[in-house]
């Protein structure tokens, strides 16, 4: 598996990310947001958390619109793998690649610790590693965290099994305590906790590094 790990002025969960992909045994390259193409064979695009461009304007509003980004766009318009975690969830959601925005957490307070999540669906090359109903802690990181979409899409979200993972408790005031979801496509998954932080023993749980053994698993068949 070919991996890229894109780097925004901000970024500052790009070396966990391609450390994860690594030790899933990817080959990463990491990509300058200037860039206007993505390596040549790539398989899956990361797109880290952390606050890039200090988040101005609104989370990931400026990194949606570097030159990259419309390779990123293009990549999964041609059914390319994605994943996005944190503020990369949002950058997601601010190219329209996933639907919904991600706004002030409802308690106005940035939230990093572990939390329990649900997963909401083991039927995508990310979430294949682990049971439909499983509870798993990954850790949290965000100010910016709430999911925001209206009934109607909720409904869709649900109708076509999209919520990958959902919180098991309240933590940001999320619809439907939604905390990652695919695309239409099932090859782009955004979520808001970070797997990479929970992706080998010395980060003090293990739960984060079935979502990277599961894509490898799919996609070096292929």
């Amino acid at each position: 598996m070919k991996a890229a790990v894109l780097v925004f002025p901000g970024s500052n969960c790009d070396r966990d990310l391609a450390v994860a992909f690594r030790n899933a045994g990817a080959e990463v390259s990491m990509v300058w947001h200037k860039e206007s193409s993505l390596p040549e064979g790539v398989d899956v695009v990361g797109i880290p958390g952390g606050f890039s461009f200090g988040d101005y304007l609104r989370c990931g509003a400026i990194a949606a619109r570097s030159p990259i980004t419309r390779a990123v766009i293009e990549h999964a318009a041609r059914g390319g793998y994605a994943l996005g975690i944190c503020n990369g969830f949002q950058v997601l959601t601010e190219t329209g690649v996933l639907p919904g925005a991600l706004m002030r957490n409802a308690g106005l307070k940035f939230v990093c610790r572990s939390v329990p999540l649900t997963v909401g669906t083991a039927d995508s090359a990310f979430t294949s590693g682990y049971a439909q109903g499983q509870r798993i802690e990954i850790p949290v990181a965000h100010h910016d965290g709430n999911y925001v979409a209206d009934a109607d899409l909720v409904a869709r979200l649900k109708d076509e099994d999209r919520i990958a993972f959902s919180y098991a408790e309240p933590v940001n005031g999320a619809a439907a305590d939604i905390a990652g979801i695919l695309s239409e496509n099932r090859r782009v998954l955004g979520l808001m906790p970070h797997p990479e932080r929970a992706a080998e023993p010395a980060h003090g749980g293990t739960d984060g590094a079935a979502l990277f053994r599961s894509l490898l698993g799919a996609l070096v068949p292929a």
